[in-house]
């Protein structure tokens, strides 16, 4: 396979700084879950800490997360009665990613997530207290606030509130331009914003500036059925850290694996969340059939989408549902959903098949009660869908992530191209790559960036010397360890 040199595509050049430099113990490149949470630890151990953020805003794609965060035998579990193991997280996460993901990387995810939700549960504001089931996963564990409300937008509301409070410096409209290499270590970071260049110098630089799902001409130079897709991704999201770690002489990984969501507003890019299904949604093609188990990953549902006509599908749910996720509520208020007093008018206002929508959602009742999809297997179905007024918004697949990256260890430094760490470099979140494989499951973006976040930002400001984590077993070995618990 061609490695994709993402530094190949995009040159920036950089100019002589023309202020004194600043200092720090810490620079953060990227003010969005992973930035914060590594920004917010860094800090905690004593460290001086700056964040630049090229956009005006602080949050990055994190802002649109909607699911939530996935952790097993986390506390909010316990409470509701939920069984799960981090055994049946990392399977999970294995078979999604088809297998292509490090395990060792997959182990620190899934033995770390719940003490994520502690962290993010013990700042102010921090509200990771109800859990939901999202595709892909064995068991609820999608951890989010209270009465389904959207978890990326608690997250960074949490994490920003307590960047402020401890007063750790961060800027906006501050974009890294080139990391500072002497001696093969990384020792600061030449930045923009609107007064010029400036240097920052510090012991250590964390990068966690997001993938590049908004980057089109490098999706469809690495995937031309790419183009003419729309995005999940908000602006900023290039891949700039990628391009900074390459020009450092870091390694990437899996960077042709690049994730579609199933369920995207046409012509408007706002994602409906992974939890409206969980919750119990289905989706019918034009003809109003059924045509997929809505909890299979979202590579497999989206792939049956493109098959549909006009290569959309409708999401379908009833009143109960409605009640059950407060996320609806957004999507009702944007216009975004289609109301039908009875299943005939819903039909009706969709263009869709009448008489075939109400025998799909006759027969839906019949396999709910019954506790068995006789014609697709989906096992979880909480709700029968016959409480009306029902429901439906129009989705097709959009990029929605990118599993390549900058390949790092257990520890979050990044590597070069020989396997070696690169002192003083470290790299959490999106930027990076191995954690997900082929495939990201729903729910286990939150839970790599705040738990990679962490990690990075913790390691930063200790400065392990660490040993190398190898690429791991051949996919068929993988598999063997996922099954044993390995």
């Amino acid at each position: 396979m061609k490695k994709i040199l993402l530094a190949s595509v995009v040159s920036a050049a950089f100019a002589v700084p023309a202020a004194a430099a600043d200092h720090a113990d810490v620079v953060v490149i990227g003010a969005g879950g992973a930035g914060l949470s590594a920004a917010v630890t860094a800090h905690d151990l004593g460290k001086k800490v700056i964040v630049l953020e090229k956009m005006a805003f602080v949050g990055g794609n994190t802002n649109r997360a909607a699911g939530g965060l996935n952790a097993a035998e986390t506390k909010p579990q316990e409470k509701a009665g939920i069984k799960d193991s981090i055994e049946t997280h990392f399977n999970d996460t294995m078979k999604g990613g088809k297998y292509l993901n490090n395990p060792d990387l997959v182990h620190v995810l899934t033995d770390n997530a719940r003490y994520s939700v502690d962290f993010i549960n013990s700042l102010k504001e921090g509200d990771l207290t109800d859990v939901g089931m999202l595709a892909g996963a064995t068991n609820k564990r999608a951890h989010r606030p209270a009465g389904g409300g959207f978890v990326g937008a608690n997250v960074v509301k949490t994490l920003a509130t307590a960047a402020k409070d401890k007063g750790i410096d961060v800027r906006t409209n501050a974009k890294a331009e080139k990391l500072i290499v002497k001696n093969g270590q990384v020792v600061g970071v030449q930045y923009k914003d609107k007064n010029g260049v400036k240097t920052i110098n510090a012991k250590a630089v964390v990068l966690a500036s997001g993938g590049f799902g908004a980057n089109q001409e490098l999706l469809t130079k690495i995937n031309p059925k790419l183009n003419g897709f729309g995005t999940t991704n908000q602006p900023g999201a290039t891949g700039d850290g990628i391009i900074l770690g390459e020009k450092a002489g870091a390694d990437t990984v899996d960077m042709t694996q690049i994730q579609t969501h199933p369920t995207v507003v046409p012509n408007n890019g706002e994602m409906i969340t992974e939890a409206v299904r969980g919750n119990g949604a289905i989706l019918v093609n034009q003809d109003g059939k059924r045509f997929i188990n809505e909890l299979q990953t979202r590579d497999v549902v989206s792939a049956a989408e493109l098959k549909q006509p006009g290569k959309v599908g409708y999401l379908v749910f009833d009143t109960a549902t409605r009640k059950s996720l407060k996320a609806i509520e957004t999507y009702i208020k944007k216009g975004l959903v289609t109301e039908g007093t009875t299943l005939d008018e819903l039909a009706d206002k969709l263009k869709i098949n009448a008489a075939n929508l109400k025998a799909t959602m006759e027969q839906y009742a019949k396999f709910q009660a019954d506790k068995k999809d006789a014609e697709f297997g989906r096992a979880d179905m909480p709700r029968p869908l016959t409480e009306g007024p029902w429901f439906a918004v129009q989705v097709t697949p959009a990029v929605h992530h990118t599993m390549g990256g900058l390949r790092i260890n257990t520890e979050a430094q990044v590597l070069d191209k020989k396997g070696n760490v690169i002192p003083g470099l470290f790299a959490a979140g999106e930027v990076t790559g191995g954690v997900h494989g082929a495939n990201r499951l729903g729910g286990n973006a939150m839970a790599d960036i705040v738990t990679f976040g962490r990690i990075a930002g913790r390691n930063a400001a200790e400065q392990p010397t660490g040993v190398i984590v190898p690429r791991g077993q051949k996919p068929e070995d993988a598999e063997k360890a996922a099954v044993a618990g390995k």
